[in-house]
């Protein structure tokens, strides 16, 4: 019997459920760089996970720091008759809106950084908890939430658009690429990163706190 106090162990689920079209499989350990899709529609129903909930967490605060730094640097900075202009994100985002551009300016505040900043701090918030094996509260609304916003954090978009944009105004201005779009460029492949870990792991490594 477990000692008086001690947490029970957390059973390991022995089934695989896809969430497209609920094809039932028996789960199994994945080998290293493995994923396992469902052969009826080909959806991802794993992947090996070699990042242990503390290097989550380290990539998580990592992504922070460079979206603060991404923001408050300067994009780009274009000089036409020797007069520079240089201009933050929100500078563009201020710009557009005063250009009569509501809807891209909302899209793109909502996209590069809403979206983005609220998926690093939800994501940050269950990860604190699940050190411990434990789920933080409001675990089942924020995992939802983390699943709703995946597909709309855009930053990689805008890195491939602002390239594009300058290699262009190089044509008419002289076009300077300053440290913030950089640090978005560094943004992209840790949001990439991001994208490669499945979090759904976490509704099995972790438990019900107990009132």
């Amino acid at each position: 019997m477990p000692a008086q106090g001690a947490q029970p162990e957390i059973a390991p689920p022995t089934l695989w459920i896809c969430e497209h079209c609920d094809t039932v499989y028996r789960r199994r350990v994945l080998a290293c760089g493995e994923v396992a899709r469902c052969a009826r529609c080909d959806a991802i129903l794993a992947r090996h996970h070699g990042m242990g909930v503390r290097g989550m967490l380290a990539l998580v605060v990592t992504a922070m720091i460079v979206f603060v730094q991404a923001n408050v640097w300067p994009i780009v900075t274009l000089g036409l008759n020797g007069q520079n202009i240089s201009t933050t994100l929100w500078g563009c985002i201020t710009m557009m809106w005063r250009e009569h551009s509501q809807v891209v300016a909302v899209i793109a505040a909502c996209t590069l950084f809403f979206f983005p900043i609220g998926k690093m701090l939800l994501l940050g918030w269950v990860l604190l908890y699940a050190r411990k094996g434990a789920r933080a509260p409001g675990f089942r609304l924020v995992m939802v939430t983390l699943y709703r916003i995946g597909p709309w954090t855009m930053s990689e978009v805008f890195v491939l658009g602002s390239l594009v944009a300058i290699v262009k105004a190089h044509m008419y201005f002289d076009v300077i690429p300053n440290a913030g779009v950089f640090a978005y460029g560094v943004l992209m492949l840790l949001i990439t990163a991001f994208a490669s870990i499945d979090v759904r792991h976490l509704w099995d490594i972790t438990r019900e706190r107990r009132t």
